[in-house]
């Protein structure tokens, strides 16, 4: 005999649905939509009543294709909503090329309603590109931290894996997507009911706003040494204006040839490779996200001189920063 399913008893039962509008970009990542969708089924679920109520739309209104392949048909194009809609916009790869001006002038009138307007994963370009996150504090997934720093200074840019900033939600992506619903369920209905959706889920470590994105130093490069550590955080921090490897090594109390062998020991690479490699990362993270000139993005990128940027990117990359810029341009223009 099955076991009997279990329910949260709410102190509060509202009168109607509270109703979610996922708007979905071409090529958005499913992950982090039916994660939220997931998270308001088993919400109405445990609650044995529909506290959740959600709808698909967007752009032309007939079906629209994520980052996997997968097809989707949407229930509406874009229409006025009601106001006490929560719009949620999910994005995903080529995010710029997604958002059409016809989104933008969506996200604008609905915003001037009063809307509360949410992005998940790359979204929060959407939102910003649309005005709406001028002034306010907000994430987006971590390898579009650079490019949406430098498009977007009006923006406070934040490491959170979500960001609730009056009516703007933003979400880094991934099962980010579960921590912020579940934080909405607990404001809506309590932390009872979260946690009950938390545990169907298989969710046994509940994020807050206080969380970061990106695993700790130690844990992405698998390697614990405080002091390692530490300079590879100083490393990252200074991308534009590199700091000397000397400097590093007296900051951290060593000297400049006790940390050359502590990086080919653990990381098989001098302090100066690895941090010129950290600086060309970011540097292709610019050329492929953002409209930047190849100068701009040396400058930015801790690069005096364009020729020495191209030359360090070629023996990297095997390819020019102007070819990269083209190919990628190319791709967009599909």
């Amino acid at each position: 005999m099955l076991p009997t399913r279990q329910t949260v008893e709410l102190d509060h039962v509202p009168s109607r649905p509270r109703r979610f509008v996922f708007v979905l970009l071409p090529e958005f990542t499913m992950l982090c939509f039916a994660a939220a969708v997931e998270s308001l089924r088993i919400a109405n679920r445990m609650a044995n009543r529909k506290l959740y109520d959600w709808t698909i739309i967007g752009e032309g209104g007939e079906e629209i294709t994520c980052s996997a392949g997968v097809s989707f048909r949407l229930d509406s194009d874009l229409i006025e909503m009601n106001r006490d809609d929560v719009v949620i916009v999910c994005g995903g790869i080529d995010v710029q090329k997604a958002t059409t001006k016809r989104v933008i002038n969506w996200l604008r009138r609905e915003a001037r309603r009063g809307l509360s307007i949410g992005g998940l994963c790359t979204a929060a370009y959407s939102l910003a590109l649309a005005g709406l996150l001028d002034g306010k504090r907000a994430t987006i997934h971590w390898e579009n931290q650079d490019s949406f720093t430098e498009e977007f200074p009006e923006v406070t840019l934040t490491k959170s894996i979500f960001v609730v900033d009056g009516s703007r939600i933003t979400t880094a992506g991934g099962t980010a997507s579960v921590d912020l619903m579940l934080k909405i369920i607990a404001d809506d209905h309590g932390e009872e009911l979260a946690g009950a959706v938390a545990d169907q889920l298989i969710y046994n470590s509940i994020r807050t706003d206080q969380d970061t994105q990106r695993l700790s130093v130690p844990t992405r490069i698998g390697v614990r040494h405080p002091k390692l550590s530490k300079v590879i955080q100083m490393m990252e921090q200074n991308i534009e204006e590199p700091i000397s490897p000397s400097v590093l090594a007296q900051q951290v109390g060593m000297s400049t040839r006790q940390l050359e062998r502590l990086f080919r020991r653990y990381l098989s690479r001098s302090p100066k490779r690895y941090y010129m490699e950290l600086r060309l990362q970011k540097a292709r993270n610019l050329l492929m996200q953002t409209d930047m000139s190849v100068i701009n993005v040396a400058l930015a990128c801790g690069f005096a001189s364009p020729s020495h940027f191209s030359k360090c990117y070629r023996a990297h990359y095997e390819t020019t920063p102007y070819r990269e810029r083209g190919a990628h341009a190319s791709r967009l223009s599909v």
